[in-house]
């Protein structure tokens, strides 16, 4: 395989998964008597740009299909996050109701909510049909489509360029991210700007977030490899923001090569650091296999001592990250009884791979289990505040990444 950034052949491997299933291609009860496809899930650095990225064994329109689980306005605290960055970007770029305000994979309208309140223009790009209708129902106005160049071009052909992109946990998902870029460039305004948020590739290192590997994402992100990537396709950075969500998350500010706005220091700082942590270098690379592997044990440990010991475990959060550790794991009904989820799109239904129940909330509160492995560990403080009842009977709240823990 060649880098999907520079076209440099790939040597180099990050981690080796085994074979998964897509990690949100969660299971109606009749397909329980169907075979899933099962794919290698591996990882590989590119030496030349630094970008990690999967191997490709699925196409993205089968990944990112009708069905797709995932609605960002299931969290609290993601609303709040998108609240907030409306409000940052509104008073920042002065952006009122002569501007355009475009989101690309916008889901099921989690931010544009915000912008349409504001009666700034806007609109989405989204390309799953089950989040795009969840939009419009919110009265946000959706193009349901991928996006690159040949959407941005078409949408520019229509006079509706843009004076804000908004690219929320987006950059990863695409498979062609030399294109997506491109669509940047041509869709903003010769005074626009954008922003994209990411999980930043130091703090999955650092904290051993290999959970956050699965198919549907294609890449993990560095500055280092997203300033190389954008100054490829006619984008600048300007400024880059760091961000607790999902593990750690940057948000990078950027315009057209040669636009308006001024480079902030923070860029050339975090790069610094970047290439002081020697994410240039192999020998970065080599410890979050062994990392992983620790906390499988780790993981298999504790639910099957919990088990010797007559205690029941259930999980909450059918995130895709959970789907990833459970299936490298290989934990199944008989170690974790069922996982609880708020969204009603995934109750009733199954996690891919391990076959594991997906259930309301309301059945915790019913079962009283003695431990509550919260998958989507990003979210354990809104999880616990939500869920504080489970201590009342003893409860304890249990993580698994980056290394096992109850609280």
């Amino acid at each position: 395989m060649n880098c999907r950034g520079c076209a440099t052949p790939l040597s180099l491997s990050l981690i080796d998964l085994g074979t998964a299933p897509p990690s949100n291609a969660y299971l109606a009860a009749e397909q329980l008597n169907q075979a899933e496809q099962w794919v290698p899930l591996r990882v590989m650095v590119c030496q030349h740009c630094w970008l990690v990225q999967t191997e490709d064994f699925r196409a993205a329109d089968s990944l990112f299909d009708a069905d797709y689980a995932y609605f960002s306005s299931y969290s609290s605290s993601w609303l709040a996050h998108a609240e907030r960055y409306v409000a940052q970007m509104v008073e920042r770029f002065a952006l009122g109701a002569q501007s355009v305000v475009v989101e690309i994979a916008a889901n099921d309208g989690y931010l544009l909510q915000y912008v349409a309140q504001r009666g700034i223009p806007c609109f989405g790009v989204e390309p799953t049909a089950s989040t795009a209708r969840a939009a419009r129902e919110k009265g946000i106005e959706i193009q349901e489509l991928f996006f690159g160049v040949q959407t941005a071009e078409t949408l520019v052909g229509q006079g509706r360029s843009a004076d804000l992109m908004v690219a929320n946990n987006v950059l990863a998902h695409v498979p062609d991210i030399n294109d997506f870029l491109q669509g940047f460039a041509c869709l903003l305004k010769p005074a626009g700007v954008a922003t994209f948020e990411f999980p930043h590739l130091l703090r999955l290192m650092a904290d051993n977030q290999f959970d956050t590997l699965y198919h549907e994402h294609y890449s993990y992100l560095s500055l280092t490899a997203v300033q190389t990537l954008c100054a490829r396709n006619g984008l600048a950075i300007f400024d880059v923001e760091e961000l607790p969500t999902h593990g750690g998350s940057l948000r990078v500010y950027v315009q057209r090569v040669g636009g308006p706005q001024g480079a902030n220091a923070s860029v050339a700082a975090l790069l610094a650091r970047e290439e002081r942590a020697g994410m240039r270098t192999a020998a970065y690379y080599a410890s979050l296999a062994p990392a992983a592997e620790q906390i499988k044990h780790q993981l298999l440990r504790f639910l099957l001592q919990a088990k010797a010991d007559g205690k029941r475990v259930v999980g909450y959060g059918a995130a895709a990250k959970g789907n990833t550790l459970l299936n490298y794991a290989g934990v199944r009904a008989d170690l974790l009884a069922w996982v609880a989820d708020a969204n009603p799109h995934k109750q009733g239904k199954y996690l891919p791979g391990s076959r594991i129940a997906v259930v309301a909330p309301q059945r915790i509160a019913d079962e009283k289990p003695d431990y509550v492995l919260v998958l989507p560990w990003n979210l354990l403080d809104e999880v616990t505040q939500q869920l504080a009842e489970v201590r009342s009977w003893g409860g304890q709240f249990v993580v698994a990444v980056p290394q096992l823990r109850k609280c």
